[in-house]
């Protein structure tokens, strides 16, 4: 019987091994930590959102840069097909608010376990605490495990071993070692759904750090929609899922001008006009704080924001305030590092592989799931295409291993 080795075990590898373990394949999965799923039940810790709601085009329109490339794996596997494969499991999904799709008890858990219980009925064999080095001259699979390294001959190969965002959870990246000593292009791996550092002062950064900021509307460039949500105040500048929604723009403007403005409305229900005739009231004998935030509404926290903005000498000025509450301009510095992202781009470039993910130099290797060169903001879309990667390479390791004549 043919036998297919798997490297990582996440969504990716889990769903290749379910194609291939489905079709009859010999399967043993390899992974570096001592379970599967790490970072699949660490998500559940939130609520596993688990994929969307969203129409199919719109769904489509979130891979930035590659829409035309995921585009073929969701007509495969898409939002609908991950709930119904999650129903498969006895867990039931609902969409909540935002459109976003989550299990109804809101866990990852009882998925993953029923999902490696069925895998292991199926005959998968799951090795853990190896790590994948690289191949040996012949072509075997190298593993770095606890007693020393081990090589592993199979008739082909899934590798899905993760992004660089969770190196504490396995995905740190260390494979891009192995694929570049094969000559495989891989497009640097950068943060994606990241955070970003400000320079803030000491007494803003003492005063408000952990504070929330909502709601507020960004956007990046005059005459583009802004985004409404919010976003987190942290030590070293923001965070959180508003600021997640436009760092990839954010990220790629750094990188090319070494620095980008984000633009903040910091009072969306208000208009400019309103705010300025509110300051203009008398203050009253209070402070220059106290009158912000009653004639205006701000939050300690936003109104933090307005000062650390405006020269003191501006403080005073109900023109100049209600426009920068309106229009507040953030210097980013630079996105926070790649460990502490919640997913990473960059990765196995999309030319290095054909449209089976076989890496075209690699035959019988096939590459699934965050370590590919494609990235997603969150609201599911970054675990829909995992799964849905992941099947297609392990239905096409299947068909490499049992073509069809």
């Amino acid at each position: 019987m043919p036998r297919l080795a798997i490297v990582g075990g996440g969504p990716a590898g889990l769903m290749a091994a379910e194609a291939a373990s489905a079709a009859g394949i010999e399967v043993d999965l390899y992974d570096a930590m001592g379970s599967v799923g790490r970072k699949f039940l660490l998500a559940g810790k939130g609520g596993l959102n688990l994929t969307h709601s969203d129409d199919f085009e719109t769904f489509v329109g979130r891979y930035r840069g590659r829409e035309r490339e995921v585009r073929r794996w969701l007509e495969v596997f898409d939002a609908q097909a991950l709930r119904d494969f999650a129903r498969g499991l006895g867990i039931e999904t609902f969409v909540g608010t935002s459109g976003r799709v989550f299990p109804i008890d809101l866990k990852a858990a009882p998925m993953m376990r029923g999902w490696v219980r069925r895998l292991r009925a199926h005959g998968v064999r799951m090795h853990m605490h190896h790590r994948f080095v690289g191949w040996a001259p012949e072509g075997a699979l190298r593993f770095s495990t606890p007693t020393g390294e081990v090589t592993v001959t199979a008739d082909a190969t899934v590798l899905a071993c993760g992004g660089a965002s969770w190196p504490e959870l396995g995905s740190d990246g260390r494979w891009c070692n192995a694929l570049h000593a094969r000559a495989i292009d891989v497009v640097p791996m950068q943060p994606a759904n990241c955070g970003f550092d400000v320079a803030w002062s000491p007494h803003f950064r003492s005063r408000h750090g952990g504070a929330p900021i909502k709601p507020v509307k960004a956007w990046i460039d005059a005459g583009t929609s802004p985004l409404q949500g919010e976003f987190v105040i942290s030590d070293h500048g923001v965070e959180g899922s508003l600021i997640y929604a436009l760092s990839a723009e954010l990220r790629d403007r750094i990188s090319r001008d070494g620095g980008v403005q984000l633009h903040l409305d910091l009072a969306p229900g208000r208009s400019e006009t309103q705010l300025r005739e509110a300051l203009a009231t008398p203050s009253r004998g209070r402070s220059v704080g106290e009158h912000l935030r009653r004639q205006t509404g701000l939050d300690p926290a936003k109104s933090g924001l307005v000062f650390e903005a405006l020269p003191r000498a501006d403080w005073h000025d109900a023109l100049r305030v209600a426009a920068t509450i309106k229009d507040l301009t953030l210097p980013l510095l630079r996105p926070r590092p790649i460990s502490e992202a919640i997913s990473s781009a960059g990765g196995v470039a999309f030319a290095a592989l054909d449209d089976t993910l076989m890496l075209r130099q690699v035959p019988g290797v096939f590459c699934a799931g965050e370590m590919l060169d494609w990235e997603a903001p969150t609201g599911g879309y970054l675990l829909t295409a995992c799964f849905a990667s992941g099947l297609i390479a392990g239905r096409a390791a299947t068909e490499w291993l049992n073509p069809v004549h």
